[in-house]
């Protein structure tokens, strides 16, 4: 079987220059930017299809259209001869697997459509009603369904009756028997044998249920995880891929299992990979003995979870956290130097001005390295959309039937709270920076951790903020001597140490050398490109000021490469290897899925 795993883009997307379908194109109001920088990046579940496929024996490409214009979406689909097209379908881009889903079977009306993902799973009988080019719909965690059905393609056979799916039989949409759970996880091919992401997941589901939150429709109720033994490989598989060692855990609640991660923490070291990591959970799943261990293996960010600072409002949600919990699960993680990034939301159920207010109070209090706040989506699948269905005030035919991205809408506030809020919001939307650690911190750090790489670099960087640069020059060199996983942000520190010393050839040096090293990291392109600009302006001539900074913050400037992101397409991604004609030989090529 040759099988095309598309992620399209959101809606149809025009040609620059070109004004917008006024019925299938962008949202009325649509921005640059309101599409997050997550949006764009292939979903995970497509690698993990992929993997099961291509152990199975059949051809595949993974292909990543998100930011393409819609005219070369459709050209890209109509030259890819697949049997079998599968679609991740979210909130924000259902309008565009729609159309994808139509533009197959335009040009290829025999090929089968497989449609899955958190807005296909609670909405598959809508979705197969509103879109006959689609044919399947897999619910929930869908590799085993999946590859079901292409076997039952692959031999000619219905592919019908399909436990944890929803398809049309005689013109009636049916639902097949229901599927348990994958146990154990283990026994699924990895993503990182078969593509390179930085995005790693160790386990599934949450053992919460916030009001907000759509885990538990995609997961089931529960938490399962890899076992360390496969979590350590799968690492070490994405490390060999990866030009920069720099990896996010994106596990729902990474720490729900603290002795899991004490444990695959401390065999991170044993085995000696060394990288940058961050991963997300929640505050009340941390402790002294965790936070330090992560650290150790190499975290940098913990995000953390936190939506709101009023304890009315964490109720309503059902968060299950406190203001003294969030505080001191920071307070635990800035004591080993981890950053501390904190998801904030507007609008949740009991969201007045007075708890946003609350809110804005606490984080000057709370003050984590970041935060970022987003508004309330009402997903299907989750409670919040269950119960404004059942309030009345909102029907799921307004997902088929509207145009927005997604339904960012209050869930009780008053008119003249929403405008204060999305007023402040638009004001303030993205990452925001708010605590940066002092040198007496960043030292209470390192001798709390003792002789640790990134410990070092903090001191160093600590050190140059406050004019310290013989202190930031040793701590940047005992970094590299420690081999810190990350040396092209040291030898930038050393840049900025060079510069304020007044060498300039030193500092292009260091530049040149952390360029070659980790050249996807914001903070050297962002310093490079200052000093391009600087000297092409003739700044060392005509004295002109450089801002230089020092930073280890996790960031990672993706390349725009196939099938991570919407890079362009080789030449040829429209050609299957013949080899692979033979279903046995197939996984022993080179050219599925790798080359996209």
């Amino acid at each position: 079987m040759r099988i095309a795993l598309v992620y399209p883009p959101p809606w149809k997307i025009p040609r620059p220059g070109e004004p917008p379908d006024t019925v299938d194109g962008p949202p009325p109001g649509y921005r640059e930017g309101d599409l997050d920088a997550d949006f764009w990046q292939t979903p995970y579940g497509l690698y993990s299809l992929g993997a099961q496929a291509q152990r199975a024996g059949h051809q595949v490409k993974v292909l990543n259209l998100s930011s393409y214009d819609w005219p070369r979406a459709e050209a890209v689909l109509a030259a890819l001869d697949a049997d079998l097209y599968g679609f991740s379908c979210w909130t924000a881009n259902r309008r565009g697997v729609a159309l994808a889903a139509a533009a197959v079977k335009r040009h290829r009306p025999r090929a089968h459509v497989v449609v899955g993902g958190p807005h296909a799973t609670p909405l598959a009988r809508e979705l197969l009603a509103h879109h006959s080019a689609i044919d399947t719909v897999t619910l929930g965690e869908s590799e085993d369904q999946f590859l079901e059905v292409v076997g039952r393609l692959a031999r000619e056979a219905p592919p019908t009756g399909v436990a944890g799916t929803m398809y049309r039989e005689g013109g009636v949409i049916v639902e097949g028997p229901p599927r348990a759970a994958i146990e154990p996880l283990d026994r699924l091919a990895s993503p990182h044998d078969e593509y390179p992401t930085h995005i790693v997941m160790t386990s599934r589901g949450c053992p919460w249920q916030c009001t907000f939150c759509g885990a538990e429709a995609t997961w089931g109720r529960g938490f399962r995880s890899f076992s360390e033994a496969r979590v350590l490989d799968m690492l070490e598989a994405t490390l060999r891929r990866l030009p920069v060692r720099m990896i996010q855990i994106k596990d729902d609640t990474f720490t729900t299992d603290k002795k899991r991660v004490v444990s695959l923490c401390r065999s991170i070291r044993e085995r000696g990979l060394r990288f940058a990591w961050s991963c997300d959970t929640r505050v009340d799943v941390l402790s002294d003995e965790l936070v330090r261990e992560m650290r150790l293996a190499g975290c940098q960010r913990l995000s953390l979870g936190v939506e709101s600072g009023s304890p009315r409002v964490l109720a309503n949600i059902d968060k299950r956290i406190t203001i003294e919990k969030i505080r001191a699960g920071t307070e635990l993680a800035r004591s080993v130097g981890l950053q501390v990034r904190y998801y904030m939301m507007l609008g949740n159920r009991g969201e007045t001005a007075e708890t946003f207010r609350e809110t804005l109070a606490f984080l000057e209090q709370a003050r984590p390295h970041q935060y970022i706040f987003s508004c309330l989506s009402i997903y299907p699948g989750t409670r919040d959309a269950a119960d404004a269905e059942a309030a009345g005030w909102l029907e799921r035919e307004v997902f088929f039937r509207e145009r927005f991205q997604e339904l960012k809408v209050p869930f009780d506030a008053s008119p003249e709270d929403v405008q204060l809020m999305n007023d402040w919001f638009f004001a303030h939307q993205g990452v925001r920076n708010l605590y940066r650690p002092s040198l007496a911190d960043t030292t209470a750090v390192l001798e709390r951790l003792g002789d640790h790489a990134p410990a070092h670099l903090d001191v160093a960087n600590a050190a140059y903020d406050a004019g310290e640069l013989d202190l930031a020059e040793r701590h940047a060199r005992r970094a590299l001597a420690l081999a810190h996983p990350l040396p092209g942000l040291v030898h930038n520190t050393l840049g900025c140490v060079a510069f304020a010393r007044g060498d300039v050839e030193g500092m292009q040096a260091e530049l040149l050398v952390a360029a070659r090293q980790d050249p996807q990291h914001p903070a050297l392109i962002r310093n490079a490109q200052a000093a391009r600009r600087w000297f092409a302006a003739g700044g060392p001539t005509r004295g002109k000021p450089l801002e230089l900074v020092a930073e280890q913050g996790f960031q990672l400037l993706e390349r725009t490469l196939q099938p991570a992101l919407p890079g362009p397409l080789p030449e040829d991604f429209a050609s299957w290897d013949p080899l692979a004609q033979d279903p046995s030989r197939a996984h022993s090529s080179s050219r599925p899925g790798g080359s996209l």
